[in-house]
């Protein structure tokens, strides 16, 4: 386009559920438009969204990709996203910076779990939307039980603006149900089918009329004059139902679909026909809401290239070669090259090299980048995904998006010694990229753990490390962090006595031990009367006995919720010395612990598991499985069930596996540290024999 005008341009995000079919049809569509020249296929590798070896080697979408194409003097900035669990997170990203939403559907499979959750997704980012049913040739394909399950899940909005003509290997062609004409496919050897404009079939005449009546039903109610028309028995014209239709789509009361097959090329001119007359522009998108800084006052930002510049970063992909390349989309104003760029959610300056439009992997460099528009820019110091881009003279900041936490935890360490530094690297630039990851030390036990959101994500970011930062990794389950204590109130005696030539050691106290209340901790009492330890050795003590505790006597995890008293000893006024009172200290309150009858303690965690009503009787069954117990449940304001419950840590760390499998893919859950209980005797059996095995191989 010679100058660019923001009503003129469409943002969509193609979402769904995995293996809907986005990708391909993100082929197609760029196809359509001559943006390639040939289409590519997910089985071969090729296809210009899906380029990262992880997912030709897994065959699916990992990340979100951006592609365009000008078609009929409109430019189309498509966004295919990830459609499995694991990277939902990356759909949600992309959905916040895209105008409407393209919820592809298998015309086999219909409406699975993740066309509910980019459904509640369009809910939030309140997006214009349609559907399309793709896949109208495979086998069992059946456009009007999909349509049936449409309007049985998300409601009576859902509506047919076109019908198969044909089926599985026998589908040809879609009717317009709006401009009452058959668009028949016909194959070209080596080349693209060509559609030509018909009557409609006699044998659909029964079909088209039903679907049709409910099409203008649903329109004519944003018309009154219309409606009465309608009800006059009057014909509605095509003109004035697409008016109609326009309207409600926009205002997100009617949700249209459409429907053909990305891989044979049939129905994808009428699809982006449809894109560019009926979803909304940039222009036509209500203000943005963000915070400006100078008086941290609400503003709202509208979608115009006259206003200062300001812009979303939605994504980071992070390259060990070139620096990271930011994805930002362009709210106000414009951005033009080699211009300076303010980040108020880091506080910094960074000076904008080449601004470029993604296909892909490829770049194309372009001087600017105007409202609306989607692009990226490489090698920004310090801006990651959510943060907010604009003129420093009008800083404002975007709200950043809200991920959930992490499930599914590994513990993770460097494979070759003197990697740590490498890994540590690694780590900071996955995280860059991929706002869901994290990475913490666990206090208790020693251990780096790996949070994401699923066992597939942690495969990949483990993959990452190998292939983009040359890091390989251990890893394994992460140990539960258990915790020892006593029942007993015992007074034992310490003493370190050691002659060997010159200056002696002797350290020499009693101390009395007894179990205090879960969570309350250590504590140190000094009793000591007359004298008989000097008091710059009593802090000796104290120090021995709570190094002693950090490896506990029955399997060498730390003791906890002690109270240790310290009430007599002895001293020698030359030999003794803070280190051998500190040593005696160890020394009585291992002897002493040892006597105090010691038991294990576990981590227990509050866990909230939200499910639909029909899966909420094997939750139940699977938490008391796992030694759970349940503490309530409730409704939640979407009408699912949230079952409130206490689990030991041990027996959930692949809960998201579990959960997953147990609810198809619907379930969610949280979890979070709550106390610390007794193991079960024969559980703590098998634990205690274990570490002794462990010990006994590391010497």
């Amino acid at each position: 386009m010679a100058k660019y005008d923001i009503t003129k341009v469409r943002n969509i995000a193609l979402v769904g559920h995995g293996d809907a079919g986005k990708t391909s049809l993100t082929e197609a569509i760029l196809y359509a438009g001559a943006m390639i020249t040939r289409l590519g296929n997910i089985t071969q590798g090729n296809t210009t969204t899906d380029y990262d070896p992880r997912e030709i080697k897994k065959g699916i979408s990992i990340h979100s990709a951006l592609a365009y194409l000008d078609w009929k003097d409109i430019k189309i900035n498509i966004i295919d996203t990830p459609g499995y669990l694991d990277f939902i997170t990356d759909t949600k990203s992309s959905m916040r910076v895209a105008d409407n939403a393209v919820v592809v559907v298998c015309g086999v499979s219909g409406v699975e779990v993740q066309t509910e959750k980019v459904w509640e997704f369009s809910d939030d980012y309140q997006l214009p939307r349609l559907v399309f049913i793709n896949k109208m040739d495979r086998e069992r394909a059946d456009f009007f039980r999909v349509k049936e399950m449409l309007n049985k899940v998300f409601g009576s909005s859902v509506v047919a603006v076109q019908l198969p003509i044909g089926k599985e290997e026998n589908f040809k062609g879609v009717v317009d149900l709006i401009g009452q004409k058959a668009l028949i496919y016909k194959k070209t050897e080596g080349e693209k089918p060509v559609f030509e404009k018909q009557e409609i079939p006699e044998d659909l005449s029964s079909q088209v009329e039903e679907f049709r009546k409910e099409l203008i039903e649903m329109v004519a109610e944003y018309d009154d004059e219309l409606l009465m028309k309608y009800l006059e028995g009057e014909t509605l014209s095509p003109k004035e139902i697409a008016s109609c239709l326009k309207k409600g789509i926009r205002e997100r009361k009617i949700v249209p679909v459409l429907c053909g097959s990305a891989t044979m090329n049939i129905g994808i001119e009428p699809l982006l026909d449809f894109i560019v007359e009926y979803l909304i522009s940039p222009a036509e998108m209500p203000p943005i809401k963000a915070k400006n800084l100078a008086d941290s006052s609400e503003v709202l930002v509208n979608n115009t290239i006259e206003a200062p510049f300001s812009s979303f970063v939605f994504k980071t992909v992070a390259d060990p070669y070139v620096g990271n390349l930011t994805y930002f989309r362009v709210y106000s104003g414009k951005l033009t090259e080699d211009s300076n760029v303010y980040n108020p959610s880091k506080n910094i300056d960074n000076k904008v090299g080449k601004i470029y439009k993604m296909q892909g992997k490829n770049q194309t460099s372009v001087t600017e980048i105007y409202a609306g528009d989607i692009a990226a820019v490489a090698k920004l110091k310090n801006t990651t995904t959510g943060d907010t881009l604009c003129d420093k003279d009008n800083p404002v900041v975007f709200d950043k998006i809200e991920y959930p936490e992490p499930i599914m935890l590994l513990a993770i360490s460097p494979k070759t010694k003197g990697d740590e530094d490498k890994l540590s690297t690694a780590i900071s630039r996955i995280i860059d990229e991929d706002p869901t990851v994290r990475v913490y030390r666990d206090e208790d036990t020693g251990e780096t753990i790996l949070a994401g959101m699923g066992e597939s994500h942690l495969e990949v970011i483990i993959d990452t490390m190998v292939s983009k930062f040359g890091v390989e990794v251990e890893k394994s389950t992460p140990r539960v962090g258990y915790k020892e204590t006593i029942r007993k109130k015992v007074q034992v005696e310490g003493k370190y006595k050691k002659q060997s030539g010159g200056r002696g050691q002797y350290g020499h106290c009693w101390i009395e031990l007894e179990p205090k209340g879960r969570g309350e901790g250590f504590e140190f009492v000094d009793k000591i009367v007359g004298g008989v330890i000097p008091r710059q050795y009593r802090p000796a003590v104290e120090k021995g006995i709570v190094e002693a505790m950090q490896k506990g006597v029955l399997a060498g995890y730390p003791a906890i919720d002690i109270k240790a008293t310290l009430y007599d000893g002895s001293y020698h006024p030359v030999d003794s010395s803070e280190m051998a009172f500190k040593v005696a200290g160890s020394l009585a309150f291992k002897k002493g612990a040892a006597q105090a009858d010691p038991f294990l303690l576990e981590p227990i965690m509050d866990i909230e598991v939200v499910v639909p009503r029909e899966y909420m009787g094997d939750i139940i069954g699977d938490l008391n499985s796992k030694r759970g117990r349940i503490m309530g449940m409730e409704e939640s304001s979407t009408g699912k069930q949230i079952i409130k419950a206490k689990v030991p840590q041990a027996e959930i760390f692949k809960y998201a596996i579990d959960l997953r499998s147990i609810t198809q893919g619907r379930g969610i859950f949280s979890v979070k540290f709550s106390h610390y209980e007794e193991v079960p005797g024969n559980i703590a059996q098998e634990i205690i024999a274990q570490a002794k095995k462990e010990e006994e191989e590391e010497e």
